[in-house]
């Protein structure tokens, strides 16, 4: 009882830190508060007024494992969003979580990253893990299977414009990236 309290007036006094304007105590205690507010409990006005996407993105991703004879069995790739689009097509009450997690850890990852992929900021490092280990459950609860490696990638596609003729060709992607493959350290079965 006592450690769920001091763990709640923790929780709101390190939130009230990060959504308040900048005191000597925020900018004092700057790492520890971002530590534990991203990526779970961050604060921003997307909830209320969330900027529609311009592009599609297909974001993709396989795993890898080492067999006992030290070859790699490589996965298919699997698409993420069709899955997430699928989960939310078929529910009753979509959940604001199941529509937009994997979107806004690509785009914090993108934000962090830029277009090199080289990790340069703990924040950075941090959103490399959490796009990790979101791609990483979903593959290996689908293949029910140990992951070792996991690699994305992500294929931007246009959307049309309103009213604009939609022809029998697909859209030319804006954007193919292949992400370089990551350890996974914390799965299997």
């Amino acid at each position: 009882m006592i450690l769920c309290l001091a763990t709640t007036l923790a929780h709101v006094a390190l939130v009230f830190l990060h959504v308040a304007p900048a005191s000597t105590v925020s900018k004092r205690f700057s790492p520890q508060i971002n530590a534990w507010v991203y990526p779970f409990f961050e604060q921003n006005w997307r909830l209320f007024a969330p900027e529609p996407d311009s592009v599609n993105r297909q974001v993709l991703a396989r795993a890898a494992h080492t067999r006992s004879d030290g070859s790699m069995k490589v996965s298919a790739w699997f698409d993420l969003v069709a899955e997430d689009n699928s989960a939310v097509e078929h529910s009753v009450f979509p959940s604001h979580t199941a529509q937009n997690l994997l979107r806004r850890a690509w785009t914090s990852y993108t934000d962090s990253h830029g277009g090199d992929d080289n990790a340069r900021t703990e924040r950075a490092v941090m959103m490399q893990k959490y796009l990790s280990n979101i791609a990483a459950d979903r593959v290996a609860a689908r293949n029910a299977g140990t992951v070792d490696f996991i690699q994305l990638r992500v294929v931007t596609l246009p959307i049309a414009a309103p009213g604009a003729a939609v022809g029998n060709r697909p859209p030319t992607p804006v954007e193919n990236r292949l992400l370089p493959w990551w350890k996974v350290t914390t799965h299997g079965k």
